[in-house]
């Protein structure tokens, strides 16, 4: 059985503190996870430790849904990523904001409306984690949702592979 999250905000400055970071968020994930980053570069989706954590997350029926500006890093460099959106595709949502949100700069993740991940601006790694603290979330989760609704569907599953 795993311990029950504490209510912690942690700060961080660095990529390898941000990556522990977002691998902590992504544990303690259940339900749903919502992503937004201008080009998803600093997350480590490609990874094999944060690919079987998500197939894990996915396998428990967990949703994922990814806001970004441009899909270009991702179908370049996370190949284990795009295996995910094959395999889990009806579990996993990825959109692209319209040319009038790319001026958005910060980036976070938001698990089940209680943990979150944030970094001020997408182009330095000083942010903050907050863990087990719904009122840290209220703001990004609305921002997200805005986001989401505003933003047309890419990187779509189809059968010729992707």
């Amino acid at each position: 059985m795993q311990e029950p999250v504490r209510e912690a905000v942690v700060r961080f400055d660095t990529r390898a503190e941000f990556e522990s970071q977002f691998r902590a968020c992504l544990a303690a994930a259940r339900t749903r996870l919502d992503l937004f980053d201008p080009d998803f570069a600093v997350f480590p989706l490609g990874s094999s430790e944060v690919d079987a954590s998500l197939r894990e997350f996915f396998r428990r029926g967990g949703v994922l849904r990814l806001a970004m500006h441009s899909p270009a890093h991702i179908e370049g460099h996370y190949p284990r990523f795009l295996r995910l959106l094959r395999d889990y595709g009806h579990l996993l949502g990825c959109r692209s904001t319209p040319k009038g949100l790319r001026n958005l700069t910060d980036s976070f993740c938001i698990a089940d409306d209680l943990h979150l991940v944030r970094r001020f601006h997408s182009a330095h790694m000083r942010g903050e984690a907050s863990f087990a603290l719904a009122q840290a979330v209220e703001l990004p989760r609305h921002r997200f949702d805005a986001i989401w609704t505003e933003s047309f569907s890419v990187l779509q599953s189809t059968t010729t592979g992707l």
